[in-house]
Order: C-alpha cells, then structure tokens, then sequence
C-alpha cells in the first residue's frame, strides 16, 4: 500500500481552507494533514473545528509559531505548506527545507528582492523542492491564451498592455487588512500582482530584465478622504454606526470572518476591519509601470483599486496581429441593473489577424474557484498520479522569483525615480531569457 504523503500548515488564516479541505477529502487517500501553526490559538482552534465538524476529519496537533521546529519535529512531515503574512513566507520556507521538507507556498513566493535571494540560495543549499500555487495559470481562460500564443496565433509578441481593475468591494478589503501595510504585503504590486505579471512571463513564456513605474496612494486614506470633503468618523467598522458607509463590512456576519478574526482578536490584537480611509496606510492604490524582459517584449501595466467594476484587460501585439482578451469578475452595480448588459460578467476572447477578419475564440466554462483553477491546481498538488503538466503551469522557485521581482524592482522604483535592474536586485535568478528555462 503506497504510504501517505505527510502535511504541516503554518498561517491558518482564510487561505487555509484551499489546503487543508482537499487534503482531508478529495485527497484523503494519499495525503494526510499532521499539523497547523500559528501564532493566534483561536485561529488553530477555529480549523480545528472545522476538521471535526465539517469535514468529517480528527483534530490535528496545532502548535504556536515559536514551536515551528518542534512540529517538524514531532509530526515529522514531507512537506510544509505557508499561508503565513506575507513578509513571514520566506522564514518558513527556508526554515522547513532546512529541516529536510519540502515546500509549497501561497503566492506571492516572498515580499522583496533580499528575501527572494535568502529563498533562492535555500533551495540550492537545501536540494529541497518549492512549489508556488499561482492558480491563475489553471483557469479555462488562461490555459486557452497561453495555447493560442504559443502556437503563434499573432506571430512573435512585441508587446503587452495589461489594465486590471479592482472594485471597491474586493479592492478596498486590501486597504482593511494587514495587506495595507507594505512591510507585511509588500505593496498590491507583490501581493495582488504577482498573479498577473506571472501569468504574462507564462504566457509570452520571457524572464523580466528591467522595471520603471510610479505609484500612490491617491484615493483611500485619511488625507485622501478629508480633502474630497468626507469625514472619517471611525478607526474600524465593527462597533460604529455604519449605515451610510459603503465601504463598512460585518465581521459578525459571517461564520467564517467571526470565527477567523472577530473572535480571535484577543488573542493577538490584528483587527480585520479597519476603516479604509484611516491613517496607517502604506501601499498605493494606483500604479502604473514598465516592464521590458530579457526577450524584448515590453508590458505597459496598471492596477487601480478603487474601481465600479473588477476584471482585467489584455492586449498582445505581435509580428501577425493582436490578441484581445478581457475577463469581468464583478461590477458593482444597483440590483436592478446588475443583470443588464452594463453589468455582464465573463470573458472574451478575439484575435485580430493584420491582414484578415478578426474573430472571437470561445472558453470553456469551468466549474471551481478562480475561473475552474483551484481544482486542477489542487489536483496537480495532491494527486497521488499527477504528472508533468504539458501546458507548464506548475511554478517553482525560478518562477515564483520573477513574479515577485518585478513588484519588488517596481517598489525601488517608486522610490528612487529610476528604472530598476531585475539583475541587480538579485544575481540569483540567473541569466535565463524563457520562464521555461527556470524551475
């Protein structure tokens, strides 16, 4: 009988679930959860009840992040899954191929180009494997542009235009959290980004080489509010009278969002509903930046997060022609327009030859989270026959490093004014020019 591939978790934050649920079900067979880590006990105790009570499964030891070594050590695992704060991705990494795991991570791999090195230099130190879960790739709609490019449907790509919006529901919840603090998420460029700049390196298949962009925080904020002429009457929603703010959330509302935060904030404090136009914000909400890769291609990029409607828009220019492809996740419409065509969700698709008619590709829908990839990727993970993917959309440490890279250059950039050489910050990546080219 083949022996069971062992788990730890550290971080059992709302990221948790995407690791632990098909563990203990879909995957039961050949995968067992030994352990969950975390420095708040009321979040170990709220998946602990989860296990027992939703999922059909026993109580796993759970153990305070200072005892990180000891889980290691007493539930013995293969492998280390992080869901941790994002500044803390990288001291678990390390520390568990140190201790002879191997590693899977939430993106993004890590927050800057000094702890991208630190994890890099691990992985050869170590031998260790490190997987980063970009789900994105997985997704019906992805997976088609990614075929589609590669068979050289516009010839040689030239370059790409990217604008992503997010909207005031999911985008403000960045400005609530501890993802407002740039030290902890290294900005929406490393945290949220990181899905999007991986998935152009994947799709034109190139290594990023240089970076220049401009950023600020220009519309949530105290000083950004007040100057608009709006007050700001509270430090969190919870507790205030929110009836005319849009922005407000109810962490009491929901079981999940109790259990996770309301509840176990006096344990270590981390209040999970602050006001997004309060005064301890340190990431911009708008940016705007430059990439050029090592092939020549050039991404002019955008990301704003304080939109009516949510989704992406992509051009590919190429030596053949251009590729257009737009996904609508969300808009934030009345009721009784939400279904009209100005509240139209989807994806679409169109190549436009240079010298021909344009036409439009069709998706396959796909059933799961992010556009049907959380499965395929889970799937991927903890199957016990998985095999290679042919459209290559496992990610390494290789790949997990130019994503991050490139919010981390944009970042100095912000800063200094100047274009930001990928090279320079971290030697580490090495010379590649493909994606492909880099585990």
């Amino acid at each position: 009988m083949r022996r069971k591939t062992r788990y730890a978790l550290v971080g059992t934050g709302s990221r948790a679930a995407m690791y632990i649920d098909p563990i203990v079900t879909r995957f039961n067979d050949s995968c067992e959860l030994v352990g969950l880590c975390d420095p708040n006990p009321g979040r170990l105790a709220f998946h602990n009840r989860r296990l027992a009570n939703e999922l059909g499964h026993s109580a796993v030891p759970a153990f305070d992040a200072d005892n990180f070594d000891a889980m290691i050590d007493e539930t013995k695992p293969d492998t280390v899954i992080v869901t941790t704060v994002d500044a803390l991705h990288h001291k678990y990494i390390i520390r568990a191929m140190e201790l002879g795991c191997d590693a899977i991570t939430e993106k993004p791999m890590t927050t800057d180009a000094e702890k991208c090195t630190a994890v890099l230099e691990a992985v050869e130190r170590t031998g260790k494997q490190l997987r980063v879960t970009f789900n994105y790739r997985w997704g019906a709609g992805a997976t088609t542009v990614r075929t589609l490019l590669a068979d050289g449907i516009i010839g040689d790509i030239i370059h790409v235009d990217l604008d992503y919006m997010l909207d005031t529901s999911h985008g403000a919840d960045y400005f609530r959290r501890w993802h407002r603090e740039k030290d902890k998420s290294g900005g929406l460029l490393v945290h949220k980004a990181t899905h999007h700049f991986d998935m152009v390196n994947w799709w034109i298949d190139a290594v990023p080489e240089t970076v220049f962009g401009m950023g600020r925080l220009a519309f949530y904020g105290r000083e950004n509010a007040e100057r608009r002429g709006a007050a700001v009457k509270y430090k969190r929603y919870q507790g205030s009278d929110t009836r005319d703010d849009p922005f407000a959330i109810d962490l009491s509302a929901d079981a999940k969002t109790r259990g996770l935060y309301l509840d176990a904030e006096k344990y270590d404090g981390y209040v999970r509903d602050r006001n997004v136009f309060g005064d301890d914000i340190t990431i911009e909400d708008t940016m705007s930046i430059l990439v050029r890769y090592r092939t020549g291609v050039v991404l002019n990029y955008s990301l704003n997060a304080y939109l009516p409607r949510e989704g992406f828009q992509i051009s590919f220019n190429g030596t053949r022609g251009r590729m257009e492809y737009s996904e609508v996740h969300s808009t934030m419409l009345p009721d009784e327009t939400r279904n009209s065509t100005l509240g139209e969700r989807g994806k679409r698709l169109i190549v436009r030859p240079m010298f021909g008619e344009p036409y439009e590709v069709g998706i396959t829908k796909a059933e799961g989270g992010h556009g049907g990839g959380d499965p395929l990727l889970q799937a991927q993970i903890f199957g016990p026959d998985a095999t290679p993917d042919p459209m290559g959309r496992d990610a390494g440490h290789g790949q997990g490093a130019a994503s991050i890279l490139i919010g981390s250059a944009a970042n100095r950039s912000f800063e200094t004014g100047q274009p930001v050489s990928i090279n320079e910050i971290c030697p580490a990546l090495g010379g590649a020019a493909r994606l492909s080219e880099l585990t």
